[in-house]
């Protein structure tokens, strides 16, 4: 007898006799079976349907976009000195703000009644566009035709953290899904041997956010963000220790599977799932990482249009990781480069993180395109906020500003060559079109075929979503 025969002492036998004996003996070969063969008759989810929750899922309706890359220039760059030629700010240089702008601001360092400061660099039109670049971005001005240039963003927060944190995840206080988990968890991931999610950090420093910017928050820990290192192995503690060779670690994580598998049928924990797919993901990382790192596959002309150098750490890199990711069916990736803030020394920085950034960004966009990917590839490029029309720091820097920013966005679904939105003569404040966050948001998911306000996931007795209480698609932008 099985050591749950107790079940069934009182029961009917002629009711439980042959499901006792198909369930229960021989620990459940039979209902094994029979939900083999019903699963390949497509009648019910297979077992690894089961326990694989990032399992490719159908969205709402029709997508535009499968995957996304975010090219997220954390520290916020200056809108100010990139994308947002403002003539009248240079014209009034050096003197104060009219008192009816400052009503109600509040700055995060400066004193907000400080003198304006005229743009530092020069603006062109460029493509059947005439999308108007600085000169900073002589590689960006080349796709130009590509992009659909925002400048009308707006957000709630003028702190790092905050404002990274918002971006990323719709809110300001950590715990909360990130927008590549949300993908993950509406969409799941087309890569076997790779995770849904993948980040890769460059620049002076980490995030200020941390990792709450790829976390699941409340979500299963599966959809969270992987970080990959950029020099030597891409993630710790991926090689197997002296003495473990393939075969005892394939027993070990078979043995580590059935028990983990006993826990989840009796447990219905969906952490216990998250546990089983790390194991098995790591496994088949062991092989398929190394060879994704392996920039030297790579042909001559493709690592000189990113810039990009085998073996040797930096944002082109990543950029062309990025690619082969999604060429793998990576479903989500993020690139951080946290070196945009510049409260001082702002002429000679901008120029460095352009130099480091400007190249690659255009080259992925190009590289997408040649590939066929783009269409099916939405690519966003972006800070958490922007820069203030006022000075900071003698006369070289510009102090942290939400009221008006510039993103730009390509590929999967989006209107090329539009520039849309406009900020006011000094860049202060959105004249025209505002975009919020929560906007953004709600047309990303748009693109992978969602509708932001079904996209839930029920917590503590609430329905949650990315955008949580407001949020329009922004249906300009579409192609």
């Amino acid at each position: 007898m099985n050591c749950q025969d107790h079940r069934f002492r009182h029961a009917d036998p002629s009711r439980v006799g042959r499901r006792w004996f198909l369930q229960e003996c021989g620990v459940g070969l039979g209902a094994v079976a029979l939900g083999q063969l019903l699963a390949e008759g497509g009648y019910a989810a297979s077992p690894s349907s089961q326990v694989d929750p990032l399992s490719a899922k159908t969205p709402h309706f029709a997508p535009k976009a499968k995957n996304v890359i975010f090219l997220f220039m954390a520290g916020a760059p200056s809108h100010l000195e990139l994308f947002d030629r403002k003539p009248k700010l240079a014209e009034l240089d050096g003197t104060l703000p009219p008192p009816e702008l400052l009503d109600g601001y509040r700055a995060a360092f400066i004193n907000p009644n400080s003198r304006l400061l005229g743009p530092k660099f020069n603006f062109a039109r460029h493509g059947e566009s005439g999308a108007e670049l600085s000169e900073l971005l002589p590689h960006t001005a080349g796709i130009a035709d590509d992009l659909c240039i925002v400048k009308s963003m707006t957000t709630d927060a003028f702190n790092h953290a905050p404002a990274q944190i918002l971006m990323s995840t719709g809110s300001q206080q950590f715990g909360r899904p990130s927008l590549g988990a949300w993908t993950c968890y509406g969409l799941g991931n087309e890569s076997r041997d790779l995770p849904g999610y993948v980040v890769f950090s460059s620049g002076k420093k980490g995030p200020s956010g941390g990792n709450a910017n790829w976390g699941s928050g409340f979500l299963p820990t599966v959809y969270s963000g992987v970080q990959f290192r950029t020099g030597g192995e891409p993630v710790l503690y991926l090689s197997n220790p002296e003495g473990v060779d393939d075969a005892l670690q394939r027993d070990s994580l078979d043995a580590i599977s059935a028990l983990n598998r006993m826990h989840l049928d009796e447990a219905g924990d969906p952490e216990i799932a998250t546990r089983i797919n790390s194991f098995e993901m790591a496994y088949r990382m062991q092989s398929s990482a190394p060879e994704l790192m392996d920039l030297s596959s790579e042909p001559g002309h493709i690592l000189d249009l990113y810039g990009a150098e085998p073996g040797k750490p930096s944002f082109a890199n990543n950029a062309l990781l990025a690619r082969r990711l999604v060429e793998r069916g990576v479903r989500f990736v993020q690139l951080f480069h946290e070196a945009w803030d510049q409260h001082g020394n702002l002429v000679n920085d901008l120029k460095a993180n352009c130099a480091d950034t400007d190249r690659a960004c255009a080259a992925l966009v190009t590289d997408l395109k040649q590939r066929g990917l783009l269409d099916e590839t939405l690519v966003i490029w972006g800070g958490e906020f922007g820069r203030t029309p006022m000075v900071q720091g003698g006369d070289d820097g510009r102090d942290h500003h939400p009221n008006a920013f510039t993103m730009w966005l390509a590929g999967g679904g989006i209107r090329p060559g539009l520039t849309y939105g406009e900020s006011d003569e000094l860049g202060f404040g959105v004249a025209e079109n505002p975009v919020h966050v929560h906007d953004l948001h709600a047309t990303i998911l748009h693109l992978l075929g969602f509708d932001h306000e079904r996209l839930t996931y029920r917590f503590q007795g609430r329905d949650f979503r990315l955008t949580d209480v407001f949020g329009r698609v922004v249906t300009d932008l579409i192609a």
